[in-house]
């Protein structure tokens, strides 16, 4: 098992920036990929990064050059930095974690799931 606790949401103005961090604890050496998911109200849930163990980084267009993914190891510490957020960004933001290859955009793939933190993003 594996357990995933988020932190660092909150409310910022469109161009701010934040960090979420996702701590794990458990059985994290099973892990291969960990990722972000977001989910609005009345959206499906979808992939914002992941990363695999070798440390192979994935993002959709939408976030591709203003997110960032990132890992420590030592800390079992998963990190997000969003920077210039827009208010489409809104959301309650996920991590997640699946032990076999391959990273999957798809929600269902991942086994483990954090509680999310909620990120609002005002014009």
């Amino acid at each position: 098992q594996v357990q995933l606790v988020e932190s660092g949401g909150g409310s910022v103005q469109a161009g701010g920036s934040l960090r979420l961090s996702c701590a794990a604890s458990g059985y994290t050496y099973s892990t291969y990929c960990m990722a972000w998911f977001r989910q609005a109200p009345g959206k499906e849930r979808e992939r914002v990064a992941f990363i695999d163990s070798g440390g192979v980084t994935r993002y959709p267009d939408s976030v591709k050059g203003r997110f960032t993914i990132s890992q420590d190891n030592a800390k079992n510490t998963l990190y997000l930095q969003m920077n210039s957020l827009q208010p489409e960004d809104t959301a309650i933001y996920y991590c997640a974690a699946k032990n076999r290859p391959p990273c999957s955009s798809s929600y269902f793939a991942y086994s483990y799931w954090g509680q999310g933190t909620q990120v609002t993003v005002s014009s």
